[in-house]
């Protein structure tokens, strides 16, 4: 469905921002009055990583007046392969630093709006507020349903997006003329269940497909042109090349934008309300967490342990810890992996970072291994405490 323009335009263009948009000027749908718009907009992207790479450099391209960048994190080196906005001088930055730096040398006459801190239930409503637009380039589910619930709390629509592999998805949630994410999603996946791209790796390229079709949806929203992606599941196949176009219902039951909704304000915790690990996991790994340090000293002094890590084989030949015997964690969830652990030997769990080998934890400790203990921070805490040396992923 179509929808009336999302800001209204500015004054006037300057001569050296008519040569810049000479090629949006002369489209119809866009024109003078389109570009005006998208001067007078006011876009946040949360996130400057796979998908805010593209999404900033293009929201910038196009004359987006003021683009605001939320970003925590620091730009590392396996973050290249696929967040084009960052490049192996920022290595270190700040990525809302480096973010904002390339967008500054692609359009000098937007204003950039830098925001380098975590989104927070403190901060997002006062940091939305501040903007027309939210886009979306998240990639855990606590964030995405705190933006989420912020967007309908404050009114403003806004772009999602999410990748994994060779898989996209990306929609437009505006409870004032469709669905929100609750709608689509009303409870998230049990802890575990989806892995995120750390865990299962993403194709590069795709981030630019679909952050490209995020910021399409931007312009459109802003200008009031086209039919956005309201009350639609765009979904993408990059090894089929195919796209699949599915209708969202809004939800007359949604807690958050239905009849009678029950969530009127954000949650206290959105890491509690998406479990970042079951139940059982954390209560298996409370008290049995030991660090790299301490799984270094048991190897130097020759303790009888049976070192396992729980991740899979493609993360493996990566890097890996040495001594560790491979038994991915899905054979630990349909009980295969049991018979592999030696009753005589004291079991130490390891994944990439901590969060599989808990859940593998709580499986292992239910089986009778009592002793059992796995290696917080995984692989990751290896290589930063124990051997820099070895490659990080």
């Amino acid at each position: 469905m179509s929808l009336p323009p999302l800001v209204e335009p500015a004054a006037e263009l300057s001569v050296d921002e008519v040569r810049r948009y000479s090629r949006h000027l002369i489209i119809p749908d866009v024109g003078m009055a389109g570009q005006k718009r998208l001067k007078n907009a006011k876009v946040l992207c949360v996130g400057a990583g796979g998908l805010g790479s593209p999404g900033l450099l293009y929201l910038a391209a196009a004359g987006v007046g003021t683009l605001g960048i939320i970003d925590f994190d620091v730009v590392d080196e396996s973050n290249l392969q696929r967040q084009v906005i960052h490049g192996q001088s920022d290595v270190g930055r700040p990525k809302a630093e480096s973010a904002a730096a390339s967008v500054r040398e692609i359009n000098p006459l937007i204003d950039v709006v830098v925001h380098n801190t975590t989104l927070t239930t403190e901060n997002v409503m006062e940091i939305f507020s501040g903007y027309d637009l939210i886009i979306d380039g998240t990639d855990n589910f606590a964030t995405r349903y705190m933006v989420n619930d912020a967007a309908v709390l404050l009114g403003k629509p806004y772009v999602w997006g999410s990748i994994y592999r060779f898989d996209g998805q990306a929609s437009v949630f505006w409870a004032e003329h469709g669905p929100c994410y609750r709608c689509l999603y009303p409870e998230p996946p049990p802890p575990g269940m989806v892995p995120s791209c750390a865990e299962g790796g993403v194709l590069g390229v795709l981030c630019a497909s679909i952050g490209s079709i995020q910021v399409n949806e931007a312009i459109k929203l802003l200008t009031g042109i086209g039919e956005p992606l309201v009350g639609r599941l765009m979904i993408y196949d990059a090894l089929e090349m195919k796209y699949r176009d599915l209708k969202v219902r809004k939800d007359p039951e949604c807690v958050l934008c239905g009849k009678t909704p029950s969530v009127t304000e954000l949650l206290e915790d959105y890491e509690a309300f998406c479990g970042a690990i079951s139940d059982e996991a954390a209560e298996a790994a409370s008290g049995s967490t030991i660090t790299a340090a301490e799984l270094k000293s048991m190897q130097d002094d020759g303790a009888d342990i049976f070192l396992v890590d729980v991740r899979e084989p493609n993360e493996y030949e990566i890097v890996s810890i040495p001594g560790a015997t491979l038994i991915p964690k899905g054979e630990f969830l349909n009980g295969s992996a049991l018979e592999k652990l030696p009753q005589n030997k004291r079991i130490v769990l390891h994944c990439k970072s901590g969060a599989r080998s808990a859940e593998a934890l709580a499986v292992v400790k239910s089986a009778g291994f009592a002793d059992a203990v796995h290696v917080g921070g995984g692989v990751l805490s290896w290589v930063k405490t124990v051997d820099p040396s070895l490659p990080s992923y």
